[in-house]
């Protein structure tokens, strides 16, 4: 017997979905995925059979009888690729996909959606059965011009977040007409019908609420990267003639790293390294780079993440990218990389050293970056923004609050005491998806802020993602600042391991 079946297997044994009887005979028949073949056959709920498989694989599960999903979507997503791997996109945000998977440890296929879509995915484990069926039926309705895929038992609440009354009406409306629920109607599984965590992650995920006393000090220098992991290349930068210009160089391949700095060393440029994203964030701010050189793929944070992250900002706006990447050869090519990212150029590999040459005299010919004045009034505006949104929060002003921490982030996106507060208020307000976003960000830019880590833990722990959950309360555990803490951190796991 497989090990996945012997997990799922005892999970369900547990929560008396079944008796030893019925598992016992369900394994012997073999063939299928045991849970989705349970409920098929009537032995067990569809509801017991994703309980179980949430907490299995420590994500939530979805009912897909109960989905509205607008087909325009699955542009995103080849028929045929749904079809291998068994993946659906039921929802669509600006900067967040939620997807339906068979089996959430097949990540190529979301890492690769991540990457050419640049939007954060989150899997929601489904029956097999029923995704097989919907992925059929939605791509289906699409092919024949159908606006909208509904479930058989989707609640009138689901409809009425795309301005509908009725299944009928769904199947008059054109595909460019439909619409999407506005942003402030967020996606949670703490409210939305269909999605179902394990019980414990459950029980769990009540007992935790973001306290005020974690919005803590704003007195303190906003951006300050503490103790950020130093292993990895040499960044310090390369002697070179007074006045020349310093160009970061991000690549997880150390041959590609030493050809590049071998080059624009030789052409009289200084040069820093970078072989991951987090690092390469830190060096945007410690180093002020003249320009940077960022591959597409890489360990922690994308390229594309963290060109969006430079290039929306007023501090860091005018730093020149050049992206570079390997021909792309999966199922979808990243399309408007400029428009979508801001690059100032993009080339594949393998590229010609004239090719990477020519891009950085033009992209250092557009004129010269702001002075340091412009960059110090950048991070003193961004200083006034946060602590303009805290008072507004303390004032019971919680729309002020997030508009003045969003103002500030345009003037230093990797300011993480502004994505953390931020972060803070949409949990207050109960939207985890854009709590859980802001945090990552808040976290990725400076990893040992125990309140960003631990208020992430929690956060996980809403959107049931139990893996997830019990990953950021390990990090919280390092970083407890006294015992007592420590101890508290420590039930958590218990409860959720």
């Amino acid at each position: 017997m497989s090990q996945s079946k012997k997990q799922i297997g005892r999970i369900l044994l547990q929560q008396r979905a079944l008796t030893p009887d019925q598992l016992e005979r369900a394994l012997n028949e073999g063939g299928g995925r045991l849970a989705s073949r349970l409920a098929d056959a009537g032995t067990i709920s569809d509801v017991a059979a994703l309980k179980a498989l949430s907490e299995q694989h420590g994500i939530p599960g979805i009912d897909l009888g109960q989905v509205c999903i607008r087909l325009e979507d699955l542009e995103l997503l080849p028929r045929e690729i749904a079809e291998k791997h068994l993946i659906l996109p039921v929802l669509v945000r600006e900067d967040r996909l939620f997807i339906a998977v068979a089996n959430p440890r097949e990540r190529q296929v979301l890492d690769e959606l991540e990457f050419v879509t640049g939007k954060k995915a989150y899997p929601y484990v489904a029956l097999e059965t029923s995704l097989t069926k919907v992925i059929h039926e939605a791509y289906t309705r699409k092919a024949r011009g159908e606006a909208f895929y509904i479930g058989p038992r989707c609640p009138a609440e689901v409809l009425k977040k795309y301005g509908l009354e009725s299944v009928e009406q769904a199947d008059s409306i054109p595909p460019n007409q439909a619409s999407i629920p506005p942003p402030d109607e967020t996606f949670s599984p703490l409210t939305a019908p269909g999605v179902v965590v394990d019980d414990q992650v459950g029980k769990v995920s009540r007992t935790d609420e973001i306290e005020d006393k974690d919005f803590g000090e704003t007195s303190r220098e906003l951006s300050v990267v503490a103790l950020m992991p130093t292993e990895g290349p040499d960044s310090s930068p390369v002697a070179a003639l007074p006045g020349a210009k310093t160009v970061l160089i991000i690549d997880d391949e150390a041959d590609i790293r030493k050809m590049l700095k071998r080059l624009l060393t030789s052409h009289g440029y200084r040069v820093i390294e970078a072989d991951r994203g987090l690092m390469a964030l830190r060096l945007v701010k410690e180093q002020a780079p003249d320009l940077i050189i960022l591959d597409a793929m890489l360990p922690e944070v994308h390229g594309f993440d963290i060109a969006r992250r430079i290039k929306g900002s007023a501090r860091y706006g005018h730093i020149p990218i050049i992206m570079i990447s390997a021909v792309y050869r999966g199922w979808r090519y990243a399309e408007d990389l400029k428009q979508s990212c801001g690059v100032d150029f993009y080339l594949e590999k393998p590229f010609r050293i004239a090719d990477v040459l020519r891009a950085v005299e033009v992209a250092l010919s557009h004129g010269p970056p702001p002075n340091e004045v412009a960059r110090d009034g950048s991070s003193q505006e961004a200083e006034r923004c946060l602590e303009a949104g805290v008072h507004a929060y303390q004032a019971g002003k919680m729309e002020d609050a997030i508009a003045h921490l969003k103002r500030g982030l345009t003037f230093d996106p990797l300011a993480y005491r502004l994505h953390f507060h931020l972060g803070l208020l949409y949990g207050k307000q109960g939207q985890v998806y854009e709590a859980i976003g802001e945090l990552e960000t808040a976290v990725d830019i400076n990893a040992r802020h125990f309140p960003a880590v631990k208020n992430l833990a929690i956060l996980y722990q809403k959107a049931g993602f139990r893996n997830k959950a019990a990953e950021m309360w390990e990090r919280a555990l390092k970083l407890a600042p006294d015992d007592p803490t420590r101890q508290t951190i420590k039930q958590h796991l218990l409860n959720l391991l």
